[in-house]
């Protein structure tokens, strides 16, 4: 088995990009085709400056999800969306403060996100791999 994964290592990872990023990368453009109502989904669960907020989860979603299915700077890039994932998990699914059965959704959505940041961190350390349009040194 460590032999069939290390041969197609540099096609794992970059698999492995495009299951992550896919997900931000729809949502991001869904967010963007419908700015106002994502602006007014975020004033609804009390988000600091909702507009701002928007702008920001479709940059990171759209522009840095794309960068990262790419292989662009995929290091700091897969560090800043960790960060981006869990400010979202933590401001979007606070399930701490909520009973029955949206803290059961929410928990779920929450450790999801830790999941996500679980696989962003892996790749921050491997690295984008050999399909990459910018390779780092490992």
């Amino acid at each position: 088995m460590d032999a069939l994964i290390e041969r197609n290592r540099d096609a794992l990872i970059l698999f492995a990009r495009i299951l992550l990023m896919i997900l931000f990368v729809t949502s991001g453009w869904n967010k963007l085709m419908d700015f106002q109502g994502t602006v007014g989904y975020l004033a609804s669960i009390h988000t600091p400056m909702p507009q701002v907020a928007a702008a920001v989860a479709v940059l990171m979603e759209c522009l840095v999800g794309i960068a990262l299915i790419l292989g662009l700077w995929t290091r700091p890039l897969a560090m800043l969306m960790a960060l981006f994932v869990l400010g979202t998990g933590l401001i979007g699914h606070p399930f701490w403060s909520m009973e029955g059965a949206d803290r059961a959704m929410n928990m779920t959505h929450f450790y999801k996100n830790l999941a996500i940041i679980g696989g962003l961190l892996l790749l921050a350390v491997t690295g984008p791999g050999r399909f990459a349009l910018v390779r780092h040194r490992t």
